[in-house]
């Protein structure tokens, strides 16, 4: 994989979550695929996702391209890898 294209996004960091927000847009692109890893070893792999639609809370929320809305429990995730959609 080219360097260039990928981010990997620490979550966890004394117990509290970074914000992915301002950053995901402006370094990784308009529209990505986020590959999120749970803990206990589990992946999921989302595509199509609007940067700018990113909300974190207890849940982090983010929107697809076709208007779908998927809502993450924030306390069971290691780390989330954002690749910019081409």
């Amino acid at each position: 994989m080219n360097k260039e294209n990928i981010l990997l996004i620490a979550l966890k960091k004394d117990g509290k979550m970074n914000s992915l927000k301002s950053s995901v847009e402006e370094i990784v692109g308009e529209y990505v695929t986020q590959i999120i890893h749970f803990i206990g070893g589990e992946k999921r792999t989302f595509h199509n996702i609007k940067s700018n639609s990113i909300r974190q809370g207890q849940f982090t929320k983010f929107q697809q391209k076709d208007g779908t809305w998927i809502m993450i429990n924030d306390k069971n995730v290691l780390c989330i890898e954002v690749f910019n959609e081409k």
